[in-house]
């Protein structure tokens, strides 16, 4: 996607599920698009009946594949995943869009097509097509209703032709390719200390750490110097860590579990050999082509590997390195001890695998064949207008629905009803409350925030701004509680790309709660703000006096925020009670022209306030 982007691609990135793990490969945060999630499954339902009342749920495949498939396939979460994307890529001109991983996302673009009219591609790997998808006869029903499919290996590409004989002609190798920014010339290393071996991998069976222990285990066994460090986590470590104990290797084997990727190139740019003993568990998965071993190669290293899937398409066994048959303790102790004892072998193979990679794996020769294929596939469709074209206003509700703010969908409808361009945005779902028909209308309007793991993920990579921020509000006099605070600056970190994305110029605080979050993205986004607070704030009154001086206006419930601050600071009928009966007066069909005129005065601010500048 980086290389995609850094030749003029204009990318809209979804995914379908947040990740896991709130590590991020530090590449993530150099994509210039912004990574779209797909809403809450709860609202996603809203989505699904909306769509049926409307006429565009892909009932008939839904229930096909229910019938072909099984239950276990999930054919109608998929088809909900899907219309979302499709109203996202259509809404944004989308004229394509390539999948990776041929398993339940390559399973929704079946959907999403359907719905969308928009063609997909796909890139297929091995692992996910034979074992993830676990059916021969969709994976057919995909590879047929895509425009071509990419593997990553010829290995890949033949296990795919023999499940897909009619898709022959679609197949087409890509290898993977690797950033040489990233592994500047190698300067050969004047080591002359014990050999030092590397292996990086998830702790996982088919990656074959149990054979490079025993391995290492006979190393010694032949009084060969060395130390092996197995970079890395996962449910094998305990074990491993008892296996290595047992054999007595705890001074030369270590598992150092996972390390930033920076960490990981200084490590392989240190050792001599880099070995990964990839072979086949039990369940039929294993490696099919490691970025890993091109990253060794790149560092100019010599591999020991296995003569496993795609592995020998990078690694040539008796040039860039040895390769052995999986599973197979001596051979690959053989192979290990030979390097050990030859520096010079050890240099030739590295070198040799560095022109490898240059010649056949960096990433600008890689993503040509990707890039002729996506100009290839592209279809001319009738674009239409561009989202965000024209400056809007956010709405920032701090969680929803929520019982302190009983009218925030009267007022949404009430700003939309006068044609204010509003886009509401939900930092926190509010998953253990029953929407209301009113607000399963509201709901298909709102943009979501991801869930906690994408939002702390995104913190942590931001530590510098978060310090920064963290370090304003120690040396501020009045300071919003630590609690709101820390949950707040998340939130903002999190909304800076989709505010710049949307074209946003003016933010308004539903809440007290969101004003700090208001508050923290003026610090970092050009943009006005104004806030409502509520008649109970969560956050000192002292903070919000303070804080009230950085907005435009606002609507406040308490009369003592009002005093000298002007027109553009309204007293809340809507927080009054007063106002709660004429909201109920009105929803009842009797007219309350007051309470009209207060919405009218309010959406002209806001209008008002979003054609401002921040000075």
């Amino acid at each position: 996607m980086l290389a995609l982007e850094k030749l003029g691609f204009s990318l809209e990135i979804g995914s379908i599920y947040p990740p896991l793990s709130s590590l991020r490969h530090a590449y993530a945060s150099q994509l210039r698009a912004p990574i779209r999630y797909a809403p809450p499954q709860q609202v996603l339902r809203v989505w699904e009946k909306n769509a049926k009342m409307r006429g565009t749920w892909p009932g008939s495949l839904v229930d096909l594949h229910e019938e072909k498939y099984g239950w276990r396939y999930k054919p109608a979460q998929r088809a909900r995943n899907a219309l979302y994307f499709a109203e996202l890529f259509s809404q944004a001109g989308v004229d394509h869009f390539h999948v990776h991983f041929a398993n339940r996302a390559a399973h929704t673009a079946l959907f999403l097509k359907q719905i969308s009219g928009i063609p997909f591609s796909m890139t297929a790997h091995g692992q996910d097509f034979m074992v993830d998808l676990g059916n021969d006869d969709l994976l057919r029903e995909i590879c047929a209703a895509a425009q071509f499919i990419a593997v990553e290996t010829d290995y890949s590409g033949q296990l795919l032709a023999q499940r897909c004989p009619d898709s022959v002609s679609k197949i087409y190798r890509v290898f993977n390719g690797i950033d040489l920014e990233d592994f500047p010339a190698p300067v050969p290393s004047p080591h002359h200390g014990p050999a030092r071996i590397l292996s990086v991998g998830r702790l996982v069976p088919f990656k074959g750490f149990d054979q490079l222990i025993d391995a290492c285990a006979e190393l010694v066994r032949r009084n060969l110097d060395f130390t092996c460090e197995i970079v890395g986590d996962g449910p094998e470590r305990d074990r491993l860590q008892t296996k290595i104990d047992s054999h007595q290797l705890k001074s030369r084997v270590a598992l150092l579990g996972s390390l930033p990727r920076e960490a990981v190139f200084e490590k392989m740019r240190a050792c001599d050999i880099f070995a990964l003993a990839s072979m086949v568990d039990r369940n039929g998965a294993s490696d099919v082509f490691p970025t890993v071993i091109l990253e060794a190669m790149a560092a100019a290293r010599p591999v020991v590997s296995t003569q496993l899937a795609g592995i020998p398409e990078s690694v040539v066994h008796g040039e860039t390195g040895m390769l052995v048959p999986p599973s197979n303790t001596t051979a690959f102790t053989e192979a290990l001890a030979r390097l050990m004892v030859d520096p010079v072998l050890r240099q030739q193979y590295g070198n040799a695998g560095r022109a490898q990679v240059e010649q056949n794996f960096a990433i600008d020769k890689t993503i040509t064949p990707l890039m002729q294929l996506l100009q290839a596939s592209a279809v001319a469709r009738e674009k239409l207008p561009q989202r965000h074209q024209v400056k809007q206003i956010a709405y920032l509700i701090d969680h929803w629905p929520d019982n302190a703010l009983p009218l925030l969908e009267r007022e949404l409808n009430e700003m939309r009803r006068r044609n204010i361009s509003i886009l509401p945005i939900v930092c926190e779902f509010n998953s253990e409350r029953d929407l209301t028909p009113e607000q399963e209308a509201i709901a298909l309007t709102l943009e979501f925030l991801p869930d906690a793991m994408v939002i702390e993920a995104t913190w942590k990579a931001q530590q510098t701004l978060a310090q920064r921020l963290e370090d304003e509000r120690a040396s501020a006099e009045e300071r919003a509680p630590a609690a709101v605070f820390l949950r707040q600056s998340r939130f903002a970190l999190t909304l800076r790309n989709l505010l710049v994305e949307n074209n946003i110029s003016h933010v308004h605080a539903t809440s007290a709660r969101a004003f700090v979050c208001a508050i923290i993205l003026q610090q970092i986004v050009d943009l006005t703000i104004s806030a409502t607070i509520e008649p109970c704030p969560a956050v000192p009154l002292d903070w919000t006096k303070g804080a009230l001086r950085r907005c435009l206006g606002g609507r406040l419930s308490d009369r003592r925020l009002i005093r000298r601050r002007g027109s553009s600071f309204l007293f809340d009928k809507v927080a009054s009670k007063k106002g709660l009966l004429q909201s109920f007066q009105e929803k009842m069909g009797i007219e309350s022209s007051g309470y009209k005129n207060f919405w009218q005065e309010w959406s002209e601010l806001l209008v008002r306030w979003s054609r401002e500048r921040p000075e």
